[in-house]
């Protein structure tokens, strides 16, 4: 398997030959994530001017180990799909009009981003005087570290119970996050190809910490909500989550379980009791 450690992670032409695939670098190694592609490029491409990478944040660490007590995680690869453990915080902000989050490693590395896309101004201004903004619906893009779109969420317009679509950039769909039920602990199932591949199941009524479970209820994978401190707590809707992933999960359930933590906050935002 040919290696270039001075390439980017993406997406890039099959390098087994595969015709008109795409396959995904994460910046030292080829993984098993393919997606058929359309004009593939055939030439080396040049690597976008990026800034240098920011120092670990030792917040981050202390998050992962002291809040969320993960220990020992293990090594990952340095992508949103090889980290045994994703930190997802959100921005905090006195008046959220767009969602943002920034994705670290359990290390403190910043490994990619999450944005809410194609907000209309009426859509904003929603948001600033009401909390109507949570029927309406919601698209985010996940970036890797260079910015570049891997997976796009999709929440449609709902009145109960929340649906997310998740997607590849290229608008093929990976499968859904389907919320069960409105009263009680709330669930999600995961859902591709026409079957239930996985299922997010909160621990209590407020909806904080979950457990993921693959299609035959074996946990392999957990989300908890870490405090974001005080100040935020009282002043803003920041909200942060511990995913770890227990062991290297197959397509599509891997892409699905990346996407958990921002569709559980997705679908439940602006309601504490996920009603809303």
């Amino acid at each position: 398997m040919t290696t270039h450690s001075n390439t980017p992670a993406g997406w890039y032409p099959d390098p087994h030959g595969a015709a008109q695939t795409l396959r995904y670098w994460d910046g030292a190694q080829w993984t098993e994530h393919t997606h058929a592609g359309q004009q593939a490029p055939v030439g080396p491409q040049v690597p976008p001017q990026t800034p240098a990478p920011a120092a670990p944040d030792a917040r981050v660490q202390r998050q992962v180990q002291e809040q969320a007590g993960v220990a020992g995680a293990g090594t990952g690869g340095g992508s949103l799909f090889s980290e045994p453990v994703l930190v997802v915080n959100q921005k905090a902000k006195l008046i959220e009009l767009t969602n943002e989050y920034k994705v670290f490693d359990q290390n403190g590395n910043q490994i990619g981003a999450v944005t809410e896309v194609g907000q209309s101004a009426l859509k904003k201004i929603l948001r600033f005087v009401s909390s109507l903004d949570q029927f309406m619906t919601h698209k985010l893009e996940i970036r890797d570290g260079y910015g570049r779109p891997v997976l796009v969420l999709t929440r449609p317009a709902k009145i109960f119970k929340s649906r997310v679509i998740v997607s590849r950039p290229d608008g093929s769909q990976v499968g859904e996050i389907v919320q069960q039920n409105v009263f009680g602990k709330i669930n999600f199932a995961m859902n591709a190809d026409g079957r239930q591949v996985g299922a997010i199941k909160a621990e209590n009524w407020r909806a904080w910490n979950f457990a993921i479970v693959d299609h035959a209820g074996s946990e392999v994978a957990r989300i908890t909500k870490t405090w974001e401190g005080l100040a935020k707590t009282m002043f803003t809707t920041a909200d942060n989550y511990v995913l770890q992933i227990h062991y290297q999960l197959p397509d599509p359930l891997l892409s699905l379980v990346v996407a958990t933590a921002l569709t559980v906050d997705t679908a439940l935002k602006q309601d504490s009791r996920g009603l809303g």
